[in-house]
């Protein structure tokens, strides 16, 4: 069964650092955009960054210059470092991928089960 599990959230606080890893898994034929949303307690889930198939990268403003997505194609991961967390980063932090599975070659969008990132001040 594919599935995207994440991990590499914790408590951490304000100044520092986590990464965070997301690894596809399952009968995958290809990976096209794969990136990270978050949801804090109270609010909407929000984009905060993209890593397409192509290599171009799109981020949310509140994390440009923070945040870095990359991805390895060859092992299907997606990675989040976070730098100079702030206590508004705060949240469940969601891997997602487009994904084509060989059993029927049909794309589907696919969701991790959250991450849980808390920035102390």
């Amino acid at each position: 069964q594919l599935q995207l599990v994440e991990s590499g959230g914790g408590l951490v606080q304000a100044g520092g650092s986590l990464r965070l890893s997301c690894a596809a898994s399952g009968s995958i034929f290809s990976i096209g955009t794969m990136g990270w949303h978050r949801q804090a307690p109270g609010r909407q889930r929000e984009l905060v960054a993209l890593f397409t198939s192509r290599g171009t990268t799109y981020y949310a403003d509140s994390v440009k210059g923070r945040f870095t997505i990359s991805r390895d194609n060859a092992k299907n991961t997606v990675f989040l470092q976070m730098n100079n967390l702030k206590p508004e980063d705060t949240a469940v932090y969601y891997c997602n991928a487009d994904v084509v599975s060989v059993s029927d070659y049909r794309n589907r969008n696919y969701w991790g089960q959250g991450t849980q990132v808390t920035v102390s001040s």
